[in-house]
């Protein structure tokens, strides 16, 4: 969208970085669950939401991971708050055994970052018999905001902090919520955005994809803390306060390239149809 370097209205870009569009933001009182913290874009968005004061929860499949990159922020940020949990998206047992036990730790959410994600792997069907992708990617988020709503729902009512939910790139699931949310008169909003074509371990299951965005790379390189920009700037930016609904990319306001993700009626579906998914396990 704001390519070469070009500012859009919120006076960033696809260059800017996590640290530029965080700068002179307090995040301290907050906290916040990053799913997927310990590859990709997850690890910058955890760090500098550390590095802004933010108490991170990550939410990851591997918890030795998760304590080396736990360590690895201490080292740089003595003052960070980080806890390690552990969460496998693609099983709704993980995902109930994660709610459980951080609603048991009665702490607050004020961020929910649906970050975690897969793409293109080989077919196979996860634990509850769902494809893989759409477990992982849909399900599995879905289910989890879907049972810490409440937690984010007492936090935003007894802080009188805005909560916000970030979810990469699943718009049709960000927009019901959200339209939800505004119709419940709840202090929380639900945005999707799309961080940028970078290289990641996302596309590790694919050769062809995963060298062509390595050869994109080669000619526009947008290293990780650009790609995690965008998901950092709609969870903490005070432009973004009270914008609900909407998609993002390059930190900016954006309209999603298909028209079916735009579709009201097809997101009212799909929340339905996940509702069903996630009732019958």
């Amino acid at each position: 969208m704001w390519i070469f370097g070009w500012k859009g209205p919120s006076g960033f870009s696809a260059r800017s970085t996590a640290e530029e569009v965080t700068e002179g933001i307090d995040a301290t009182g907050l906290t916040a669950i990053v799913t997927g913290a310990t590859s990709g874009i997850g690890v910058d968005t955890t760090r500098v939401l550390a590095l802004r004061g933010a108490h991170v929860v990550m939410a990851v499949r591997n918890v030795e991971a998760g304590k080396k990159l736990k360590e690895s922020i201490l080292n740089e940020i003595p003052s960070a708050k980080i806890d390690v949990m552990q969460l496998e998206l693609s099983s709704m047992a993980s995902v109930r055994k994660f709610a459980s036990e951080y609603i048991a730790s009665c702490l607050p959410l004020n961020i929910l970052i649906n970050n975690a994600g897969i793409m293109a792997p080989p077919f196979s069907l996860s634990p509850d018999g769902i494809e893989l992708q759409f477990a992982t990617n849909h399900v599995g988020h879905f289910l989890l905001t879907h049972l810490l709503l409440d937690t984010m729902k007492k936090t935003a009512r007894e802080s009188n902090r805005e909560g916000r939910i970030s979810k990469v790139a699943n718009i049709l699931h960000a927009k019901e919520l959200a339209r939800r949310l505004k119709e419940e008169g709840v202090n929380i909003t639900a945005n999707s955005l799309h961080p940028g074509e970078i290289a990641t371990n996302l596309a590790r299951n694919n050769g062809l994809l995963n060298g062509n965005i390595y050869a994109h790379q080669c000619l526009d390189s947008i290293k990780l803390s650009m790609g995690a920009a965008t998901q950092l700037y709609v969870a903490l930016h005070p432009q973004v306060k009270g914008v609900s609904g909407e998609f993002f990319k390059d930190s900016n306001l954006s309209k999603p390239g298909t028209a079916p993700a735009q579709d009201e009626e097809l997101a009212k579906q799909l929340w339905d149809f996940s509702m069903k998914m996630i009732k019958k396990q």
